[in-house]
């Protein structure tokens, strides 16, 4: 798969401060995180925390696989499927409370969940490690709306291999319309950077829908000339 350096196509105010964010988290992606003083504290503190870099990997439209197919359950009991990541565009986050990146993140992806919310944007979190009292108490700290899913057996994160492997805690993933993994995210989602990679995903479907509309639209005159009858000269 090759790494697809994105346009930003859109004039809007939240266009222009995305792409400064997207550069500024590209220009950092090639830090060590063994400078990160937050995540060397997560990396000791006895949980096996594997630190993200912040790297962010985008794929073209043509280099994505196929649409990620795995099943779980939220804590809700609500049982979802490959079913739920079609049609819309949709971020999955991997977190677990005690997880400090993850913490640091956590107001910024309610944020941008509230914010998207208007355009169909899906937010699932993918938990790897807590039981449901302690992921809603986490949710409720940081004002998360939006549901987690229950993977200590790790069986979603192993789902996720045959596409682009999570590994990291925390990973945001953005899935395009067709449920294909569009961007990753390796460590703290930086918000102008997922904001960016949530805008793109969206223009995508834009672009497509326009360029279907002309295609029906040029078939549509074309028709309509073959129908038309044919006009015999005026005789004199």
């Amino acid at each position: 798969m090759t790494l697809h350096d994105k346009p930003i196509s859109r004039t809007s105010l939240r266009r222009a401060l995305a792409a400064v964010g997207l550069a500024s988290a590209l220009a950092l992606a090639g830090c060590s995180s063994a400078n990160d003083e937050l995540s060397q504290r997560a990396q000791n503190d006895g949980t096996n925390y594997v630190a993200g870099d912040g790297s962010v990997q985008e794929l073209a439209p043509q280099d994505r696989g196929e649409p990620v197919q795995f099943e779980s359950t939220l804590f809700d009991g609500t049982a979802v499927g490959p079913e739920r990541w079609e049609g819309e565009v949709t971020v999955i986050n991997f977190w677990y409370a005690a997880c400090a990146p993850c913490r640091v993140e956590a107001p910024d992806l309610a944020d941008l969940h509230e914010e998207f919310s208007e355009e169909g944007v899906q937010f699932y979190g993918v938990n790897t490690r807590d039981t449901q009292p302690t992921a809603e108490a986490f949710e409720r700290t940081f004002g998360i709306e939006y549901p987690s899913m229950e993977d200590r057996t790790g069986e979603v994160m192993l789902a996720m291999t045959d596409y682009v492997p999570p590994s990291a805690v925390p990973t945001t993933l953005v899935l395009d319309k067709q449920g294909r993994v569009s961007a990753r995210i390796l460590g703290i989602a930086e918000p102008g950077t997922l904001r960016a990679l949530i805008d793109t995903a969206l223009d995508e479907d834009s672009a497509s829908n326009a360029s279907a509309s002309g295609d029906a639209a040029r078939a549509s005159a074309a028709a309509a000339s073959l129908d038309a009858p044919t006009m015999e000269p005026a005789r004199r």
